[in-house]
């Protein structure tokens, strides 16, 4: 199936072709939710979305694996090479690196601002220090670089039928409402790597603190005050999720069904948590395989449905702009 998205977006270089299997297989192993959603895109802008996910999975794996021998230092060698190798292949267009060598094809193949690359990179870098946030203003500046900018990466890719600028804030909110979704997920997970990422004043302001939370996970005891403070931290999440509905309309129709999907399945793990009586710091809460599946064919109806009708040719397609240079061929196949 990989071979007809790289055959469909004009990829022919063996090379190149083998930096984006690698991606997809990221993609495809550690972003479930996300790679499902992928699917109901035209084939020729899957390996994109396949480079920008498998990039971002692999900087985030550096910072969340401990070194063999307990050396602290190695996360921040290893996320600083990476950065060198991401800086110099944006810059050159080649990288010996295959994660780094696809990640920086797309991003001239789709005009990709370099910016939001070097942004994530910075967010990256303050996971290997930073462990709580006292504000939420506080989390929203790490979140700009961690969460924000990859929706605006996705945007050249998906296309808009509306000027760029316009449709930027509504990706920018769904890539924070996405992992916010991610940080109440994994409350307990976080945890146990040092990491809190609910703003410590949301959680003062229900008598919450790190020790609570780590006497909870330990002893496996439920508090009425922690579950006060995440059901809060959902409202909060669900707030970013309404900022970032306005854009799914913006987006090229033949881009919609996959980011509506994607954002249909995000939601439902808010919905997971608040139906297991917020227990994130004792298990993770799972979306039902049978939902997924309802709504994957939810989407690809909706699929179905624009490509039948032909509507709204995409005015800002980062596609368009790549075909023009001779990068793509115009194919969409499935």
């Amino acid at each position: 199936m990989s071979e007809r998205e790289l055959d469909a977006a004009g990829i022919t270089d063996p090379v190149l072709r083998a930096a984006y299997q690698r991606c997809r297989a990221l993609n495809a192993a550690h972003g479930k939710t996300y790679f499902l959603a992928t699917r109901l895109l035209p084939a020729s802008r899957r390996p994109a979305v396949h480079a920008l996910y498998g990039f971002a999975r692999w900087a985030d794996d550096i910072v969340d694996t401990l070194s063999p021998d307990g050396n602290a230092g190695w996360r921040a060698a290893a996320l600083r090479a990476l950065g060198q190798r991401l800086e110099r292949g944006l810059r050159e267009g080649r990288s010996d690196e295959p994660v780094v060598l696809a990640v920086a094809d797309t991003a001239e193949r789709y005009g990709i601002d370099h910016a939001h690359f070097l942004d994530f990179m910075t967010a990256m870098s303050s996971d290997l220090v930073v462990t709580d946030y006292p504000t939420y203003a506080d989390l929203r500046g790490y979140m700009h670089g961690s969460a924000a900018v990859i929706g605006l990466q996705m945007l050249p890719v998906l296309g808009t039928v509306v000027p760029r600028e316009e449709a930027e804030p509504h990706a920018a909110a769904l890539g924070v409402a996405f992992q916010l979704t991610n940080f109440l997920r994994d409350v307990g997970e976080d945890l146990d790597r040092g990491r809190v990422y609910l703003p410590a004043d949301l959680l003062a302001g229900h008598g919450v603190d790190r020790e609570l939370l780590r006497w909870s996970r330990d002893t496996g005891r439920d508090d009425h005050r922690i579950t006060s403070a995440l059901r809060d931290f959902e409202a909060l999440t669900r707030t970013s999720y309404r900022q970032a509905e306005p854009g799914l309309d913006m987006l090229d129709p033949i881009a919609r069904p996959c980011i509506r999907t994607a954002y249909v399945l995000y939601g439902a793990i808010l919905d997971a948590v608040a139906k297991d009586d917020y227990a994130v710091l004792h298990r993770r809460a799972v979306v039902p395989r049978r939902e997924r599946a309802a709504v994957a064919a939810n989407g690809l109806a909706e699929v179905v449905a624009a490509r039948l009708s032909g509507r709204g040719r995409p005015r800002d397609s980062g596609s368009a702009a790549a075909s023009k240079r001779g990068r793509t061929t115009s194919r969409e196949a499935a």
